[in-house]
Order: C-alpha cells, then sequence, then structure tokens
C-alpha cells in the first residue's frame, strides 16, 4: 500500500506569539522652577548654567528665581545666557510643576507650593516636622530626596559627593585652626623632615572617614580610625592603599589616643537618626590645649558630648580649651564645588524623566530611584517617618503597580 504525504492545509500558519512589553510614551516637555534658599545657611544650587544650557537645548524649559545661584558666584546673566528664564517673584517660580532645591522644604516654602507638584530636594530626616509633612501630604506632593536617591549600581551619588567634600574639606579646616592665627597649637598639620607629624583621629570610616584619612595622609600626618564595623576599617585600608592604624570603638583605647592628638574628626552616623555619642565631656576636657574637633556628623547630633551647633558666619567655640567646629552643611562651605557635583547627578536625572513622559513613568522603569520617594502623589512612602510620626505608611512599589 503506497504511503500517504502528509496534508498542510493552507488556511493553517504557525506563528509565535510576541511578547507584550510597556509602550514606552513619547517624551515630556519640563518646566523646572529654581527658587532662592533662604534655609540653613543654603549657599548652594541645584543646578548650574551648564546643566541648565543642556536642559533647555533638548526643549525643556528653566525658570530660576533672581541670584539663587549668586552664593556659588553663578550669576544671572550666565543663566539667561544658558536660556533660563530670570524671575523676581518667588510665587512665580513655585508655579513651575518640577522644583528642584538645594535645600530642604521649610515652613515658609509651603504657602507657594501647587497641587500635585513634583519636589526634587535634600529632605534633612532630623529636621523634619510632623505639620510639615502632613501639609506637603495635603498638596498631593510627590517629593525625592537626595540622600536616599540611587542609582543603577545602589550607591547615593549626591551623598556620596558632599561626603567626599566633606572628608576632603576637614583636613584643610583643621589646618587653618591649628594656626596660630587662630589661637590654635601653632602646628603644621602634617610633617617636615625631622619632626613628627601631628596626629589625626578619625571617628568613622565611611566614605567622610575614607576622605578625611586620604586628605590626612597626604599632607604628612599620622592617621587612626576608630569604626565599630570591621568589614568597613577593612574596606577604608583597601580603597586608601595604606595600612592604617585601625580600632573598634574601644572607650579606654579611644581616649589615650585623643589625650595626644592634635585633630579629632567625628563622621558617625545612625540609620535611626541621631548620630552616637561616642566622646564623653570628660574625654574631651583631657585633651591638648589647642587641639581642634571637627564633628562632621552635627547635622544628626554630634558624636562628641561637648559638641553645639555653629554656623559658617561663627564657624568655632572654644571648651576646655579645645577648638570645636560644628558646622552642620560643611559642603555648603565650598559652594561651587557642591552645586556641581549636584548639577552633575540631577541633569542628567531630569533628561531621563523627560525621556520616560515624567518622574512617575520614570520611578516605574527604573526600579532604583523608588528608594529616594518619601512622598508619592501626598502619599507617604517612607517607612521610618511613618512610624517617627505615627502617620500612615503607603507602599511604594503597590501604589505604582496600581496606577499601570
Amino acid at each position: 500500500m503506497a504511503q500517504q504525504k502528509p496534508f498542510i492545509s493552507p488556511s493553517f500558519s504557525y506563528e509565535t506569539l510576541e511578547e507584550t512589553l510597556d509602550v514606552k510614551p513619547t517624551g515630556a516637555q519640563l518646566l523646572i522652577g529654581i527658587p532662592k534658599e533662604i534655609a540653613l545657611q543654603e549657599n548652594r544650587v541645584a543646578l548650574t548654567p551648564d546643566a541648565v544650557g543642556v536642559l533647555v537645548s533638548n526643549g525643556h524649559q528653566v525658570i530660576i528665581e533672581h541670584n539663587a545661584g549668586d552664593m556659588a558666584h553663578y550669576r544671572d546673566k550666565e543663566y539667561s545666557e544658558a536660556g533660563a528664564k530670570i524671575v523676581y517673584d518667588k510665587a512665580e517660580v513655585y508655579k513651575a510643576p518640577l522644583l528642584v532645591k538645594s535645600a530642604p522644604v521649610i515652613e515658609e516654602d509651603i504657602p507657594f507650593l501647587q497641587p500635585n507638584q513634583v519636589i526634587i530636594s535634600p529632605m534633612h530626616i532630623t529636621l523634619l516636622k510632623a505639620d510639615l509633612l502632613e501639609k506637603m501630604m495635603e498638596k498631593r506632593i510627590t517629593a525625592l530626596s537626595f540622600e536616599s536617591l540611587k542609582d543603577e549600581n545602589g550607591t547615593f551619588p549626591i551623598v556620596r559627593s558632599m561626603s567626599e567634600i566633606a572628608g576632603s574639606s576637614v583636613m584643610l579646616i583643621a589646618g587653618q585652626y591649628l594656626g596660630s592665627a587662630n589661637h590654635g597649637k601653632g602646628v603644621l598639620l602634617g610633617g617636615i623632615t625631622g619632626i613628627p607629624p601631628s596626629k589625626v583621629i578619625i571617628l568613622g570610616a565611611g566614605i567622610v572617614g575614607e576622605y578625611a584619612a586620604r586628605a590626612a595622609l597626604a599632607l604628612g600626618a599620622s592617621v587612626k580610625v576608630f569604626d565599630n564595623s570591621v568589614y568597613r576599617l577593612k574596606q577604608l585600608q583597601d580603597n586608601v592603599g595604606h595600612r592604617l592604624w585601625t580600632s573598634v570603638l574601644e572607650p579606654k583605647i579611644l581616649a589615650k589616643q585623643l589625650k595626644t592628638c592634635e585633630v579629632a574628626v567625628g563622621t558617625l552616623r545612625s540609620n535611626s537618626g541621631r548620630a552616637p555619642v561616642v566622646v564623653t565631656d570628660e574625654m574631651v576636657s583631657n585633651m591638648r590645649p589647642g587641639s581642634v574637633i571637627i564633628d562632621v556628623s552635627i547635622d544628626s547630633g554630634g558624636c562628641f558630648e561637648t559638641s553645639e551647633i555653629t554656623s559658617h558666619e561663627h564657624p568655632i567655640f572654644m571648651k576646655y580649651g579645645v577648638i570645636h567646629y560644628c558646622v552642620p552643611n560643611i559642603p555648603s562651605g565650598f559652594a561651587r564645588t557642591a552645586s556641581h557635583a549636584i548639577s552633575n547627578v540631577l541633569m542628567p536625572l531630569l533628561l531621563d524623566a523627560a525621556d520616560e513622559g515624567g518622574i512617575e513613568n520614570l520611578i516605574w522603569h527604573r526600579v532604583h530611584l523608588r528608594s529616594g520617594i518619601y512622598l508619592f502623589k501626598g502619599a507617604l512612602t517612607h517607612f521610618h517617618l511613618s512610624q517617627r510620626f505615627n502617620l500612615k505608611y503607603t507602599d511604594l512599589n503597590l501604589l505604582i503597580a496600581s496606577r499601570r
């Protein structure tokens, strides 16, 4: 019997099924407002004229308040030449749907804020008040904070830049106050041939500690670093490429080292808010007269018991003959460098947001940015803040998914 050939019907066809993906929205045109800051001795500006020029050439509009960049030596003329619109009325800047600030939202800003506005600014978790948050929630604000903004590698780019500035500048400040003109010990920070190097103690082996150690070693000082995390101490040694004297925070060892040091730098941080106090009043009283304490942790309470907040205008006070420098916003003292660093992070972020059709779409596609959002259309999405102020917490991932 002859074998039959298989019968194939021309009306039947096999096709692969296409996977349905999100259709990328068409780009949005952004209107960005940059107000002049009046809070916390803030000298920085969030976008430089060069960054504004890039945004404008990409079809976006930037409104900037008169003299907003003055303290960082960026003039109105530079901004207008870059294509920004200079305005003299603060209320007009706040009408922009997207606000970019270099200082946290304060009580004075609230009347100007618009419903459904997006704000990119620092948060300053230790200084935040419940009533301020509630007023922002009422206006259905979406807020992205500098401190918890992550990049695709899981690092915090703005915090890192500000920490690098603070760490590098700490030794310049210390050197200045050790000089005789500022009633210091009259010693050179570092060392010269035939004279033992000055001794620097650093509390905390994070980014600030690392950059402070690098600067001190480069000047020729002897550096001793304390931290309770052996992993961080090891990482610091690997990054610096030097065998450093390191120790866990053991009070007796710390007290002994503080007695003979010229400079003590506090950079300790805590996830819960308040920095741990590891240097007692008694330890400071035993330090040499004319030595210098720089408490970089002062913006979260300080890690020296004797620390009290000072300002850029009056940066130091004396206690037990020891010079205390406790200015909370050290990078603001180097405003132009700090502004440039912030601008380097925010300008590409804003361009990405425009390409995706707005901030809301951007955080849908870039999961790493979600950690930076503490308010989303009026809903509080920051767990620690909800616990601290007893306010309703909403999961951001659920919120975003429910809107798709």
